[in-house]
């Protein structure tokens, strides 16, 4: 159970979890000992002194969910939540530039917010919320972008890319095996993958993982925990 904790990246990012929610979410964390809590930016400081004497890290977000935000007040955000004690960033790229295909821009953006969080000691993941990216040259040249700077991760989605479906429904596909396929395949060996997005069981999990994703944003934390003791996967 422990290898399966030490890929989750337990998510405290919905718009109502309340304060008491959010420090159970970070007790749970701690209980089960996963890799990382990420919290809500407001919260950072909190997650870091009730996580303090565990080997939990502390991350967040940064322009999130849509990415929309400008570089300069993205790379205030980076900065901020690491003086809060994140240790780990998760970025939306810009992803209307991204569709655009406006890479300068793009890349630009992900080294500054990259450079921030390196001279804070953080490790940067960076979402390229695949719902959105209508085409494969889209997340192929981000993983080239993203090769090129050495960012720690790549990262599906952010589990809030809602795209209106044809029966005028809102959903997303989240971490797809194509696209968990495409993003390894294309990024550099020093690349690592995060899955997020629909993944909600220990089978979920063992799939992604055997497609090359060594971590995983997840709500399900202590079904897919418990699971993986009951089958007896260490």
């Amino acid at each position: 159970m422990n290898s399966i904790a030490k890929m989750i990246d337990h998510s405290l990012l919905h718009p109502t979890l309340t304060d008491n929610e959010l420090k159970a979410g970070c007790e749970l964390a701690a209980k089960y000992r996963v890799a990382c809590v990420c919290i809500k930016p407001y919260a950072v400081r909190d997650a870091a002194e009730w996580l303090e004497k565990t080997d939990v890290a502390v991350g967040t977000v940064i322009g999130f969910p849509h990415g929309s935000s400008c570089t300069n007040i993205k790379v205030q955000e980076a900065e901020q939540a690491c003086r809060d004690g994140a240790e780990e960033l998760d970025m939306v790229i810009n992803i209307g530039k991204a569709l655009s295909e406006d890479w300068d821009y793009a890349q630009r953006e992900i080294e500054a917010i990259h450079n921030a969080a390196k001279a804070n000691g953080a490790l940067l993941k960076v979402i390229f919320e695949n719902d959105f990216l209508t085409q494969d040259q889209y997340k192929i040249r981000l993983c080239e972008i993203c090769s090129e700077i050495s960012v720690e991760y790549v990262k599906t989605s952010t589990g809030y890319g809602f795209v209106k479906q044809k029966d005028g429904s809102y959903n997303y596909f989240g971490a797809t095996d194509r696209d968990l396929q495409l993003m390894r395949k294309h990024s550099s060996s020093r690349v690592l993958l995060k899955a997020a997005g629909g993944i909600r069981t220990l089978d979920d999990v063992l799939r992604v993982q055997a497609l090359g994703a060594t971590r995983i944003g997840a709500t399900a934390t202590e079904a897919i925990l418990l699971e993986a003791q009951r089958r007896g996967i260490e």
